[in-house]
């Protein structure tokens, strides 16, 4: 198998894997493979890796439950790099964020106030932790609902949802939206985030229930931006 693909490991056996979400093109996280982990990637479909610090083959998702579908492997012009492009059945970060690379070495459009020259104890500038979630967290809980939708799950909240069919889950974006209004009119912050976080979560759900992909939204969006 490592004659035919021609891969470069290094010293200690390994070669570094980019995985990509393969739908939106996100870098999700970087690992290391052994010629097993490749063997096995290959022949299972699931993103399979070697860890450094527990020095043992390790299956992405056995016991978190956020596997990886590998959908391509590439290689580089070197081949002593491999990119994984994978359908994520979860967030890729141990943190739950949907990708590893989360954090920026400075804020868009420069340092924040209070914060220039800003040093830590060794000397080196501080990571600026981004938000653990972005925009993409609407595709992620999408492929979710449409999980739940597949298996229905015991005791998963979504599927009791869609159970009730779109009569029910209408009646409950509807609530929402109405929960949505009065935290609006009260001008509770934080009630107003909370309440549009369920509207949209129950929305998806609804989009899922009437059988419309969320692509299709973002679609329209685009089209009414132009």
């Amino acid at each position: 198998m490592t004659d035919e693909l021609q891969l470069k490991f290094d010293e200690q056996g390994l070669i570094p894997a980019i995985v990509q979400d393969a739908a939106s093109r996100e870098v999700l996280m970087v690992a290391y493979m052994n010629e097993d982990a490749v063997r096995r990637t290959r022949a299972t479909g699931d993103a399979w890796f070697w860890s450094r610090s527990r020095q043992e083959l390790w299956h992405k998702g056995a016991t978190s439950g956020n596997y990886q579908r590998v959908t391509r492997v590439r290689v580089d012009c070197d081949a002593d790099a491999i990119l994984l492009e994978v359908i994520p059945d979860g967030p890729a970060c141990h943190t739950g964020a949907v990708s590893c690379f989360f954090q920026s070495l400075e804020q868009p459009g420069g340092a924040a106030k209070g914060t220039e020259g800003a040093q830590d104890a060794n000397g080196a500038t501080p990571l600026k932790p981004l938000a653990s979630a972005d925009a993409h967290i609407l595709d992620e809980l999408a492929r979710v609902i449409a999980e739940r939708r597949a298996t229905m799950p015991e005791g998963s909240y979504v599927a009791r949802l869609l159970q009730n069919g779109i009569d029910g889950v209408a009646k409950k974006v509807g609530e929402e939206a109405a929960e949505t209004i009065i935290a609006a009119k009260n001008g509770a912050r934080d009630q107003i985030v909370w309440e549009v976080a369920d509207l949209w979560f129950h929305t998806l759900v609804l989009l899922e229930a009437t059988g419309v992909p969320v692509q299709e939204l973002w679609e329209e969006l685009a089209r009414r931006r132009r």
